[in-house]
């Protein structure tokens, strides 16, 4: 069983309120073989919702709000959910600030990338989780 982030399975859950649709991961949902999660929204946060880009081991919107807490919140959500269904892969949003494996937005909102993990993916990972993204 595999975990996947639910925007990637065509659900409106991002912060703009829309999807990014990935044809290989909604087969997967239909097949059963794959359980869609939103770490933001297991966190507490809406949707729509102010965009936000991780600064060190924070999450700040642009306007400098801290949604650190609902980030790790959500992120510790979608672990218990990754562990009750023995989920030992994950295919995430790249790039995201909850999702993305290897490089995240540097937190200028300049769309910059920066090497790093989301909070999601890094916490999947330390749980011996494999994290890909959908590219």
């Amino acid at each position: 069983m595999k975990l996947v982030s639910a925007c990637l399975a065509g659900i409106n859950c991002r912060w703009n309120g829309k999807a990014k649709p990935c044809q290989k991961v909604i087969e997967l949902v239909r097949q059963g073989k794959a359980i869609p999660v939103c770490p933001e929204q297991l966190g507490g946060l809406t949707t729509p919702r102010e965009a936000s880009e991780q600064r060190g081991d924070k999450v700040f919107t642009k306007e400098g709000k801290d949604l650190t807490h609902p980030f790790e919140k959500g992120a510790e959500e979608g672990l218990k959910i990754a562990k009750l269904a023995n989920c030992n892969e994950a295919i995430l949003k790249a790039n995201s600030q909850s999702c993305g494996s290897s490089k995240v937005f540097d937190g200028t909102f300049s769309g910059n990338l920066a090497e790093g993990d989301g909070v999601f993916a890094k916490l999947l990972k330390k749980n011996n989780i494999k994290v890909v993204s959908e590219e």
